[in-house]
């Protein structure tokens, strides 16, 4: 507040200290200027012109009324009550009353059927666009951490149910720190035993020792084939599809300091028939994989 009020205080006193008596034709050529030459050209003092002056005496009074109104002193609401929060929340009211039957119109259609119809696919993508894209890419092909929404290959199963329940509920995967627990010899021969069964080129004698250190420590939530668990979250091994980075350093890396990553749960930023058109489209993303 006192920030504010000093502030147009000070302004208003530059105003005022401007405004002068315009100088007569009679005063010396030496009074007429402010003494500042730029380039050769000297600086007249005179006023601001009337209309100006007046304009800036407008935007005064007008502050006084919207500080009156609005927040903007302080802990002071002003007298309308307005705030960024509520206006948000009546817009969306007006979205609502606007585009809710166009939502509610799938809400009660399996999702394989939605994810065939032309009009569900047009919502779904924008809906994707605001809130899946920034994570998974505009194209839905995901980046480092977050996984491709585009192939066969599901963390947490690609059905129509498994995806709608990862849209509303979130999911929270974490592999924990081997480092600390097999030390680093084994660490370095779990991940040469890892680049063998995704037939990436490899030291077979580590390997060989890295078989025995997976089927300890990791085939309980990979498998003992390295196949994962989508009931666990635990990503298939024997692939070349990586939610991180699947060269020799990158598996080190993930073994030996574990791995964390979330998705948050859209059920409180999304209503019932958004998130079914959302998991809609996303299944119809790879429904064309081969």
């Amino acid at each position: 507040m006192v920030l504010t009020t000093v502030n147009l205080v000070l302004l208003f006193w530059v105003l005022m200290a401007n405004r002068k008596v315009a100088v007569s034709d009679e005063s010396e050529p030496e009074n007429a200027t402010t003494g500042h030459v730029y380039d050769g050209i000297e600086e007249y003092d005179n006023p601001l012109p009337k209309w100006w002056f007046y304009m800036f005496l407008a935007t005064f009074v007008f502050t006084v009324f919207y500080l009156i109104a609005y927040p903007g002193m302080g802990s002071w609401k002003g007298i309308l009550g307005w705030t960024s929060h509520n206006q948000l929340e009546r817009e969306q009211q007006k979205a609502e009353e606007a585009y809710g039957e166009s939502f509610s119109q799938f809400a009660d259609m399996p999702i394989e059927e939605v994810a065939q119809d032309p009009r569900a696919l047009k919502m779904g993508v924008r809906l994707f666009a605001n809130n899946c894209a920034v994570c998974h890419g505009a194209d839905a092909g995901g980046n480092y951490g977050f996984p491709n929404l585009t192939d066969d290959d599901w963390l947490y199963g690609g059905d129509p149910e498994s995806l709608h329940k990862t849209i509303t509920d979130g999911r929270s995967g974490a592999m924990p720190p081997w480092g600390p627990v097999i030390g680093e010899e084994n660490v370095q021969a779990a991940a040469e035993y890892v680049l063998q069964i995704s037939g990436q080129e490899h030291d077979a004698a580590l390997a060989a020792t890295g078989q025995q250190v997976f089927a300890q420590n990791c085939a309980v939530c990979h498998g003992a084939d390295g196949k994962g668990s989508q009931s666990l979250g635990a990503p298939n091994l024997t692939d070349d599809i990586w939610l991180y980075e699947g060269t020799p350093q990158g598996i080190r890396h993930s073994i030996r300091n574990g791995r964390s990553n979330q998705m948050p749960a859209q059920k409180d930023k999304l209503r019932a028939d958004k998130i079914h058109l959302l998991a809609a489209y996303v299944y119809s993303l790879s429904q064309d994989v081969e």
